[in-house]
């Protein structure tokens, strides 16, 4: 018998066993959670002490859903946008523990920059005519924005300003607009 098949063999025995185990434990009448039985799938120590969630997971869904309860957006374009930005980023990486000061750097990276901050109007505008199924108004330079257009340069300024503001207010400060990012726990890549 081919070696792989012997390992597999010992693996799906283990599991019978496992579940044997298991079902003589629930037929007791032994109280038994869900953690435990995901603990059990997963394998002996997987949920000692931490969450079933990666904390890159945790980290990224807390951004969306501050995102959700603090940016106000009509449309959810300029949010879901900042979101996509943010996942799987260095910046994201490097503040896994403080994800909300990720965000905040990287809205003042884009502040600090005219190119970055069109670049992400553009985006956003592209996002928007995607959910609505409508055609994207674009800046342009030189003419007004078009009146029907969620997205302006100004808008995008002004909501991420209000982003960091809401974030230094919950971080006591830590995220202001006046405190230049510290680059030993940032990264200028996104």
């Amino acid at each position: 018998m081919p070696k792989g098949n012997l390992m597999s063999d010992d693996k799906d025995k283990q599991r019978s066993e496992a579940d044997a185990e298991l079902e003589r434990e629930i037929r007791q009448g032994r109280k038994f959670t869900a953690q435990e039985a995901m603990g059990r799938m997963i394998g002996p120590g997987a949920m000692k002490g931490g969450s079933a969630v990666p904390r890159v997971q945790e980290a990224e869904t807390g951004i969306g859903t501050w995102l959700r309860s603090n940016l106000t957006d009509s449309t959810g374009a300029l949010q879901e946008l900042l979101h996509r930005q943010l996942k799987g980023s260095e910046l994201l990486l490097n503040n896994l523990d403080q994800p909300l000061l990720a965000l905040a750097d990287y809205c003042k990276q884009v502040l600090a920059s005219d190119h970055r901050l069109e670049e992400l109007v553009r985006e956003a505008d592209v996002e928007w005519g995607r959910r609505m199924d409508e055609r994207p108004h674009f800046n342009r330079e030189g003419s007004p924005a078009h009146p029907d257009d969620p997205y302006t340069n100004d808008t995008v300024r002004m909501a991420l300003g209000e982003v960091v503001t809401k974030i230094s207010e919950a971080t006591g400060g830590k995220a202001s607009l006046s405190t230049p990012s510290d680059p030993s726990r940032t990264s200028p890549k996104v």
